[in-house]
């Protein structure tokens, strides 16, 4: 017999953003599990309430849910405000939300590029403010920040997703050192590619790269970040073909990277203006 997984602190609240689908969701199932009593958040209510039923059904543990756009000026101040008024606290904050679109900078939707800087920049950090307070005051709590590999190295065309997850990363190693002397943990969980709806709407071939192992499966990311969490670590990469590949692209010299620019298929090519 297999057994049970053990959470650092049993019967401990845990508020995960995102929860519905992807590693979220994963994230979720795992606390869950453990035993932990869960808050869900996502702006999707169908999904959320559906994600929600299941969990309970599978794992027998409370679940509440707040249907929130969290990528609203002040969607972190009303998530906060939301779950004192349910009575309740949050020991474990789990910051997953987020969205992903390529292309070049010039070219991005302003309006998307807001929305993901929102989403993954100012609403975590000012959720890891409203909630860290309150762990902070209790002497206990884990955050968990869901940064990227991407986190490690500059890319063309991913330029608003890079940035945004290395600001995560740079902001969570800062927070860990903040709150370690107040008993509050901080882990950063930087995953590589992951086959998830996260790519949907693009032309990457998911089910293939999941297939050849380029990509990993969700609930594999999310029980090595969990692991990591209540190990209280600082950071972690899950999977060795994924710490190889951020090594690899460490360790690339710009040069390199450029020429894949300027010949690459991904991204348009300098055309040159008709000669008169």
């Amino acid at each position: 017999m297999t057994a049970p997984l053990a959470a650092a602190e049993p019967n401990r609240l845990a508020l995960v953003t995102g929860a519905c689908s992807g590693i979220g969701r994963a994230l979720a199932e795992g606390l869950a599990a453990r035993g932990h009593p869960l808050v869900l958040v996502s702006e999707r209510p169908a999904a959320l309430a559906e994600a929600a039923a299941a969990i309970r059904e599978a794992h027998g543990v409370p679940v509440q849910i707040v249907a929130l756009d969290l990528a609203r000026p002040e969607a972190a101040a009303e998530l906060h405000a939301a779950v004192r008024e349910l009575g309740l606290e949050v020991d474990i904050l789990v910051n997953n939300a987020g969205f992903f679109f390529f292309g070049e900078t010039v070219d991005a939707d302003p309006a998307r590029a807001s929305a993901m800087l929102q989403l993954h920049v100012v609403t975590p950090s000012l959720l890891c403010t409203h909630f860290g307070r309150d762990m902070r005051a209790r002497g206990r709590g884990h955050i968990l920040l869901v940064a990227s590999i991407s986190a490690w190295r500059d890319f063309p065309g991913i330029n608003y997703y890079g940035s945004s997850k290395k600001y995560l990363r740079g902001f969570a190693r800062a927070l860990r050192c903040e709150l370690g002397v107040h008993g509050v943990n901080v882990t950063c969980l930087a995953p590589g590619a992951t086959a998830t709806a996260l790519y949907s709407g693009t032309s990457v071939p998911v089910e293939r790269a999941r297939r050849l192992g380029v990509m990993m499966d969700a609930e594999v990311v999310a029980e090595a970040g969990l692991t990591a969490m209540f190990a209280r670590r600082a950071e972690h990469i899950p999977g060795r073909l994924t710490r190889a590949m951020t090594l690899a692209a460490v360790l690339t010299p710009q040069w390199v990277i450029d020429l894949l620019r300027r010949h690459g298929p991904w991204l348009p090519r300098r055309v040159d203006p008709p000669r008169s």
